[in-house]
């Protein structure tokens, strides 16, 4: 089951397409989806990975999500984890971490792993998290990286989960119980009232005290951590020997990348996931400037799965049929740093053709550097009802959310670092 999550509700030209259109998509964006939710796995560790995961210890409680997914969904949950949580598998993948936060879940505790998934670095904290049945619960949340150990991409984030148990008070006396705290919840007040002073008025959704009447605040103790650190080393241990079966061996920490090539940071690649263009990035500062990014709709376009598209130059679509000519006003456009569109014939994996009407675009940065060159992709056997949006606007609107993206980051991030001119 996939829920709502995946329903298209980004992009601006989504809303213009038509009932028809519509419904005729729709069951097979699901298919898709879901298709992309075991790859994630399958690919990077082989078919046998789930069975694997399935068998490590059940009070081993941990998600694994896939930042190059829209949305960076779940894509994996432990037996441990559902038992702790009371969901069940199928609620679970596909959805973002978010579902199991709640009222009085600490705003700063998630926006301090938000920064961390940014900057693709581990951290572990305290969080208030909900079950099913909406009763709280406290854990310690370790977080922990997975990196492709050759070039130093980012594939997966593993989330470990301890429950904190309530301890008992140190208090012996009840005066001064009473004394501590009533300054206690002064303080607390007081810290309360000096953060809300630090954020943006519309951070709060109401200004009582409910954070005051939830769940008293636990940290873990060394038992927790402990626990947590050992979890985290056993899933990696499991996730770097089936790794070694797909030949692109994994790690848990960023090793040094080959000389020239750095991976796209996780933020950039979740802006990118919430276009559901079929496009591709390529990188015109590395030799034979490959695939850095594709979307999910050029996978399920053309066929490949995302290893097998990253790394190549996009030559590979075409085929003994695709004219000669075509290619090389591509190629002049290029270089001359121009935007270009064409008609070529492509060919899927399966080797079947398709007539694409490719608009290419060069991507600046916020400094004004070329960082990349848009590819969108629009499958000409896929006919448009006269209430539909026409493929040039429909491919100008995907450019411009690239664009977007690309320039909402600074101008160091990624590839485009690398830019010369």
């Amino acid at each position: 089951m996939v829920s709502l999550f995946w329903l298209p509700t980004v992009a601006v030209v989504e809303v213009s397409w038509s009932r028809s259109r519509s419904d005729l998509l729709l069951p097979a964006m699901m298919g898709s989806c879901e298709a992309r939710l075991q790859e994630s796995l399958t690919s990077s560790y082989s078919e046998w990975i789930v069975e694997a995961l399935e068998d490590l210890p059940g009070d081993l409680n941990f998600l694994i999500t896939d930042p190059y997914i829209a949305g960076h969904p779940i894509v994996f949950a432990s037996r441990g984890f559902l038992s702790m949580s009371g969901f069940s598998r199928e609620e679970v993948v596909g959805r973002n971490g978010r579902m199991f936060q709640g009222p009085d879940t600490d705003r700063r505790s998630v926006m301090e792993i938000r920064e961390a998934i940014r900057e693709e670095r581990g951290m572990k904290i305290s969080l208030l998290n909900y079950r099913k049945d909406g009763t709280p619960h406290w854990i310690l949340f370790q977080l922990c990286p997975v990196f492709v150990k050759g070039d130093g991409r980012l594939v997966h984030f593993v989330s470990v989960q301890v429950p904190i148990p309530r301890r008992r008070s140190c208090f012996a006396r009840p005066a001064l119980r009473e004394r501590v705290v009533f300054g206690a919840c002064r303080n607390e007040v007081r810290s309360d009232l000096e953060f809300r002073s630090c954020l943006p008025f519309d951070s709060y959704e109401d200004s009582d005290n409910r954070g005051l009447e939830g769940e008293e605040r636990r940290e873990a103790g060394d038992r927790e951590k402990q626990k947590a650190m050992e979890g985290t080393n056993e899933i990696l241990l499991k996730l770097i020997h089936y790794s070694k079966l797909t030949g692109r061996v994994v790690c848990g920490k960023r090793c040094s990348p080959v000389p020239g090539i750095a991976p796209l940071c996780s933020s950039l690649c979740t802006s990118l996931g919430r276009i559901k263009q079929s496009f591709v990035l390529t990188d015109p500062h590395l030799p034979d400037m490959p695939i850095v990014y594709a979307s999910d709709a050029f996978l399920s376009l053309t066929g490949y799965c995302r290893d097998e598209v990253l790394g190549r130059n996009c030559r590979f679509l075409r085929g003994p049929c695709t004219d000669v000519g075509t290619s090389q006003q591509i190629k002049d456009s290029i270089r001359a740093e121009n935007a270009c569109t064409v008609r070529i014939l492509n060919y899927r994996k399966d080797g079947t053709l398709f007539w694409n009407l490719l608009h290419i675009s060069p991507v600046r940065n916020s400094s004004g550097k070329i960082a990349f060159f848009v590819g969108v992709q629009t499958d000409e056997g896929f006919e448009n009802d006269k209430h539909a949006l026409s493929p040039a606007i429909w491919q100008l609107g995907a450019v411009g959310a690239v664009k977007v993206a690309v320039r909402s980051l600074s101008s160091g991030v990624g590839p485009s670092s690398r830019s010369s001119s």
